[in-house]
């Protein structure tokens, strides 16, 4: 396997291969215009290849130069996106919670937390997936579930579980008059990847007669059908409180209570504190129910 060229003239024929100037190269790196030329003839000499034409006004790249210095500008940017994932960030706080927490919940919320910490950089990893303290490099998680979540996380419940039932105000219209068994049994049912329907029915001794069913995969999708007037979607509270204030939705129920499998924030145990992540906490727990 070979060495690795020498580094200081990798970094000089990356900047020089972007400013095509050896003068400008110098400015960006802060050096003299003769070290970065020393630097770059130094790797064309490692290499036995010529890497610019030097012209009259510049420098030009060779047709081998072009095509080393496009794959050497990737590792420099590998590298710099490998140092920012870890690199701790003075006020930078990135969390971890699903794409229903966060366009259902967070989202709406964050302007009242910019208001009041302008100072912290609040970022969002939307996703399904279970994120890693390490490997992703986030700094908090809220995910719904049972403890223990594992032996170097702590964990604080922020919301119960309470799940409810929710419609459309123009599609109630269709069964109001009704019992509660009797609405749920003929109005279409909105499913999602939890699949509560099928537990709240039968806790109620309700047949399901709609004959149209939708079956979407997240939580936020089912209820912004039900909110287009497809159904009748189960969610928490805590997620639909907002639509339903704005008269989007109504709530049908009361409904048997789902045990278990409250909402929790997660942090990883510290050695010591952390003021934009404790501001984070504090202002996330402000809020629970």
């Amino acid at each position: 396997m070979a060495d690795l060229p020498p580094l200081n003239g990798l970094r000089a024929f990356e900047v020089s291969g972007r400013r095509l100037s050896f003068r400008a190269a110098a400015d960006e790196l802060g050096v003299t215009q003769g070290a970065v030329a020393q630097h770059v003839r130094q790797l064309e000499a490692y290499l036995g290849l010529m890497l610019f034409d030097r012209l009259p006004k510049g420098l030009a790249l060779t047709s081998v130069g072009r095509s080393y210095h496009s794959r050497v500008s990737s590792a420099f940017q590998e590298l710099r996106e490998a140092t920012d994932q870890i690199k701790p960030e003075p006020g930078k706080v990135l969390i971890s919670v699903t794409p229903t927490f966060a366009s259902k919940w967070l989202i709406p919320n964050l302007p009242e937390f910019a208001e009041r910490h302008p100072e912290i950089d609040l970022r969002i990893l939307a996703t399904e997936k279970l994120s890693s303290f390490h490997s992703d490099g986030i700094d908090l998680a809220i995910r719904q579930g049972a403890p223990p979540f594992g032996a170097a996380l702590e964990a604080s419940r922020l919301f119960r579980q309470d799940v409810i039932a929710v419609v459309a105000p123009s599609l109630l219209g269709q069964v109001k008059g009704l019992a509660l068994a009797d609405q749920l049994a003929r109005l279409p049912k909105i499913h999602d990847t939890h699949d509560l329907w099928p537990r709240i029915l039968g806790a109620l001794d309700v047949e399901d007669l709609s004959t149209r069913k939708l079956r979407l995969s997240q939580t936020a999708l089912a209820v912004d059908a039900a909110i287009s007037g497809q159904g009748v979607a189960l969610v928490n509270r805590f997620l639909a409180s907002r639509d339903i204030a704005a008269g989007k939705l109504a709530e049908l129920g009361p409904l048997p209570p789902v045990e278990g499998h409250d909402f929790y924030l997660l942090t990883q145990r510290r050695s010591g504190p952390n003021p934009a992540i404790d501001t984070v906490l504090t202002w996330l727990r402000s809020k629970s129910d």
